[in-house]
């Protein structure tokens, strides 16, 4: 089943063409690992899916429901803002840079989105976080601040946050490009259970052996278009592209 879908995809910042014609879907419990050169479009494209950008063409479903598509000029026209806020609680986004709160205690971080945005009852929320703390190894940081935090802990709330929402899937922007190596480990061992509980994620990487080992499916972007895409195997064993063969070559 589909829980993501995005057709013929296109966005410009001025004359600069950051993502031309990008076709993407994603079905329930997949891991998609998307990775390429700084400014192939990758994160650009994550924002998209997310809609925290806008697209200038192309068409977006998630579960089927349509959240974005072209309007009689083919530019995209977006769904009412009460369609959008139902598929914007399909899904979670960890960020590169935690984005935590900082005047929020850890567990009012990750309890604050259920009670405010879904309405739910605050004992059931902070109970839910306490489980997710328990999961991500943090029981004893409820009520410590980010700034009392690693970053590798930071980062774990951040992904306790987005699951406290019950997202059907997780997207990952470069989850592990603001943490030393060593706490890089604590996240993608995070990631890698997430993956064996078939929770659905689309992980924007620099981290190839997550990538090669983790993901079911690898989308290779470059210069704002998918130049490869296949099994794992296909992309970093056998790449059918000179291109991607050199750049697997440079980072592995």
């Amino acid at each position: 089943m589909n829980i993501l879908k995005m057709e013929h995809i296109k966005k410009a910042f001025g004359k600069n063409e950051v993502l031309r014609d990008i076709s993407l879907q994603v079905d329930q419990g997949e891991v998609v690992a998307i990775i390429g050169p700084s400014g192939s479009g990758k994160s650009t494209l994550l924002r998209i899916a997310t809609m925290l950008e806008t697209m200038d063409g192309g068409e977006m479903s998630y579960l089927g429901q349509k959240a974005a598509w072209n309007g009689p000029d083919g530019r995209s026209v977006y769904a009412p803002q009460s369609e959008l806020h139902k598929i914007r609680s399909m899904y979670g986004l960890v960020f590169q840079n935690f984005n935590l709160f900082p005047h929020y205690s850890v567990l009012k971080n990750i309890t604050d989105a259920p009670v405010c945005v879904q309405k739910r009852p605050r004992r059931e929320a902070e109970e839910t976080a306490r489980a997710l703390l328990a999961k991500m190894g943090l029981s004893d940081k409820a009520e410590a601040y980010p700034c009392e935090l690693s970053g590798g802990q930071q980062q774990r709330v951040s992904i306790a946050r987005a699951l406290a929402m019950n997202p059907k899937m997780l997207f990952f922007d470069e989850p592990t490009s603001a943490l030393d190596p060593e706490l890089t480990g604590d996240i993608l061992k995070v990631m890698r259970n997430l993956a064996a509980e078939k929770m659905t994620m689309v992980v924007v990487t620099h981290e190839m052996g997550f990538a090669r080992d983790v993901a079911d499916r690898v989308i290779f972007m470059d210069g704002g278009e998918v130049a490869l895409e296949g099994t794992p195997h296909e992309v970093f064993d056998e790449p059918s592209s000179d291109r991607v063969r050199s750049f697997i070559q440079r980072v592995m």
